[in-house]
């Protein structure tokens, strides 16, 4: 090999080291994950039989539930562990959860995991009150009749509608865009009614995981 040769060929070899050194230092450093904001598991329900949800079958101290709907769903046990079941709600119900000491920021790769299960053709949909008094419902319908599962979902990525809480009717048409930086009430609506017990038609919601950021309510 000549010397220009080699000169050359070491020259690009210091090169390539240097540009393999400096990659890591240049790359952007990996989003951190969005922090679990609040959990909720619900209580065992005191007897064997269902009863109505309330707050006093809320688990975590630092929620507070709100009901929508002239009947309020059933709150019992499968497999041992409580869930929310929509079966005796007419028209329908809706269920939400909020932080009593701060609003919730669901803006951004905010997301929600919960467990559930439907039958018929029930659908369990987002429902999110707005930090002005809007309450909103979400296109993403969560449907499977065969088990319980664990869905997950980007708020980012539903389009909403809003909700007459009164008749829990959906009122015009999808919003161009929705501002979730201060959500006061987060959680489920399923907007058919009940067919009664049994497997007719009914949604059943276990735990909810919500992720995001607090603000402090003023």
């Amino acid at each position: 090999m000549s010397c220009i040769r080699r000169v050359t060929f070491i020259t690009s070899l210091l090169f390539a080291t240097l540009v393999q050194a400096q990659a890591p230092a240049n790359r952007q450093p990996p989003e951190p994950p969005v922090p679990l904001l609040f959990k909720e598991a619900w209580k065992p329900t005191p007897t064997p039989t269902a009863v109505l949800l309330s707050q006093a079958m809320v688990a975590n101290p630092d929620l507070q539930v709100t009901v929508y709907g002239p009947v309020a769903p059933d709150l019992n046990a499968a497999n041992g562990e409580p869930h929310i079941w929509t079966g005796m709600c007419t028209p329908a119900c809706g269920v939400t959860l909020k932080l009593k000491n701060s609003y919730a920021d669901l803006s951004g790769k905010a997301h929600i995991t919960w467990k559930s299960r439907t039958s018929g053709f029930h659908q369990i949909r987002p429902m999110v009150k707005l930090a002005d008094g809007t309450t909103l419902v979400g296109n993403f319908a969560d449907e499977n009749d065969f088990e319980y599962r664990l869905v997950d979902f980007h708020l980012a990525t539903v389009r909403w509608l809003v909700l007459d809480t009164a008749t829990l009717t959906t009122k015009g048409t999808l919003l161009p865009t929705v501002d979730l930086s201060k959500v006061d009430e987060v959680g489920f609506v399923d907007l058919t009614p009940g067919s009664g017990h049994g497997f007719g038609g009914y949604s059943s919601l276990g735990f909810i995981e919500v992720y995001g950021k607090s603000v402090p309510r003023k």
